[in-house]
């Protein structure tokens, strides 16, 4: 019997898509019928269909609104059916595929010709995802016999830039990012928008998808995506505030990394002391005018005024950093320019879709009335309304943090360490950083040391792992456990994803446990970190760290802990 392949486009119908596949999957076995199925839903592909799977031939079953013209499945008998008529009966449907007869076509046509692909690829640091997703993407194309280019906005700008010619040129553009990207450039072409998570996870099915789902983008003013995807809504709601977020924290951090290390070289160069007058004019005291008044009192509004503009485009950059310097005034700290910058993006935002204004004015709207009006409101509720509560927030924490010492140590050390270890560059990982490189703009140092440890723990105690306990992983695994470990070094959280993914239910709780340990002992010691990036190779700038001893033992316990969880937890391979 022919092999039968079945695309079920679900779309926001989840369920039932599940339900349908597996009714299909029943009927299939009662027929003795070989049969794999891929559903599409909202939220991703599940089980994936490649073409080194049809490449064969058989029979394609398209349920619901797929493809006609997918690369994948050229040169399959193609049969078409709906959602409902398999969840009504499904042996009959697929009878009805098997016994239909071919198309004319099918025996004499090709494969379609190769799609050219631009894609950007970008993330918070701008450091793993960003590579990740980049290589994955590239390899992907090339597996499927596509042309693609990856431009990637990283920490050092933008590397292989798409020129004019290239999105000329392209079929589909493919963007793959966690925070805000330009999309000025693609008006007019086909656009898909994702994460970088199914680049690194499924880049095949993320291509696959970018080239039957991509939207024609409308010039700016216009309607935006053709069709707008209605089936997306859900998804981008939750994950607007997020990226608007991680936007803040990307633009903020090269703040908290120069002033962080200018301060530590004053001290090396003045001792601790050396902000005091008597020391003017000596180069410590300048370094820390550079490092602590200048570039940290730009931390605050450069969050808020980046979240604002992620949100609203350049109309919210003013607001929002404006805001931010007012919640630095009132002592709201992060907080309050976390809440300063919404207030920014989401009012100018709304200035812009409900102020009409004459055509001959028009003009004056981004450059004059929405920084004015987003302005004033962002800076007349940061003063009279938000503000003084966020500011009192604030110092409860920060009060709360200081006079931490055992127990309560402990358990944010192990809360802080869990959450690094768990998803490893996901939202929790994210939430747990963005936490810690916010309370350095108020001079809390703990938490920074405890989410780098914690960071550091899950690529670390896999590499040694692979070495302890080689019988519990693969021959990729193990010849990759180098890369991995200065992965790990680095503060690159994400090396240890090709691991958990292969085995998340033992990977996963390993890595947690590991770094929570990591974590508690580095709160515990009161280890301070005063930059927020950089791993090991940070460790040796005078006065970057404190208690240098106790927080290379907070890493290697984490380290060793989490090397035995895993040879404890996982099985022999083979």
């Amino acid at each position: 019997m022919p092999q039968l392949f079945v695309s079920i486009a679900a779309d926001d119908r989840t369920v039932a898509g599940v339900l349908a596949a597996e009714a299909l999957r029943q009927a299939a076995a009662k027929r003795q019928q070989a049969i794999d199925i891929e559903v599409t839903t909202a939220q991703g592909v599940l089980n994936p269909l490649v073409r080194s799977q049809t490449a064969a031939g058989g029979i394609w079953l398209a349920v619901g609104d797929t493809d006609a013209n997918d690369a994948r499945m050229a040169g399959l008998q193609r049969a078409v059916t709906t959602l409902d008529a398999v969840l009504a009966d499904a042996g009959a449907v697929l009878d009805r595929a098997l016994q239909a007869p071919p198309p004319a076509a099918a025996a004499t046509s090709g494969a379609p010709a190769a799609a050219r692909i631009v894609a950007i690829t970008s993330c918070p640091t701008g450091i793993a995802h960003t590579f990740m997703a980049a290589e994955a993407i590239e390899q992907a194309a090339k597996a499927l016999g596509h042309t693609v280019k990856v431009e990637t906005q990283g920490s050092v700008g933008s590397q292989n830039t798409l020129t004019d010619e290239d999105i000329a040129q392209a079929d589909v553009v493919l963007i793959a990012a966690d925070r805000q990207v330009d999309l000025s450039r693609f008006d007019g072409k086909r656009v898909l928008q994702v994460s970088t998570k199914p680049a690194i996870q499924d880049g095949q099915a993320l291509i696959q998808r970018a080239l039957r789902d991509a939207q024609v983008l409308r010039p700016a003013g216009g309607a935006g995506f053709e069709a707008s995807a209605k089936r997306e809504k859900a998804a981008v709601l939750r994950a607007g505030p997020y990226k608007h977020l991680m936007t803040g924290v990307s633009f903020m951090l090269p703040f908290i990394t120069a002033g962080g290390l200018l301060i530590a070289l004053s001290f090396a160069l003045g001792g601790i002391y050396v902000f005091k007058p008597e020391h003017a004019g000596t180069l410590g005291y300048e370094l820390f005018q550079i490092g602590a008044k200048a570039a940290f009192a730009l931390i605050v509004p450069a969050l808020s005024g980046y979240i604002a503009y992620s949100i609203a485009d350049r109309p919210g950059i003013a607001p929002g950093m404006i805001g931010g310097m007012i919640a630095s005034s009132i002592g709201a700290g992060f907080l309050g320019g976390i809440v300063s910058g919404f207030i920014a993006g989401y009012g100018t935002d709304w200035f812009n879709k409900h102020l009409k204004l004459n055509r001959h004015v028009e003009g004056l709207k981004p450059v004059l009335i929405l920084p004015l009006l987003g302005t004033l409101l962002t800076g007349l509720l940061m003063i009279y309304v938000v503000g003084t509560p966020v500011a009192h927030a604030l110092a409860w924490l920060t009060d709360w943090l200081k006079g931490m010492q055992g127990t309560s140590a402990i358990l944010l050390g192990l809360l802080l360490g869990a959450m690094m270890a768990f998803d490893m560059g996901g939202p929790v990982n994210k939430a747990a950083y963005t936490f810690a490189t916010g309370l350095l703009a108020s001079q809390i140092f703990t938490p920074m040391a405890a989410v780098m440890a914690a960071g550091m723990t899950p690529p670390l105690g896999l590499a040694l792992a692979t070495r302890l306990f080689p019988n519990r992983f693969t021959v990729d695994e193990r010849e990759a456990w180098g890369a991995t470990g200065l992965l790990g070094l680095s503060f690159i959280t994400e090396g240890a994803i090709p691991y958990a993914a292969r085995d998340p239910l033992r990977v996963i709780p390993a890595n947690m446990i590991g770094s929570a340990v990591a974590g508690a002992i580095s709160m515990v010691a009161a280890v301070q970190l005063r930059v927020p990036h950089g791993g090991v190779f940070v460790l040796p700038i005078p006065n970057a760290v404190s208690h240098l001893g106790m927080y290379v033992v907070a890493l290697a316990v984490g380290t060793v802990v989490s090397a035995l969880v895993l040879g404890l937890l996982k099985k022999k391979v083979g």
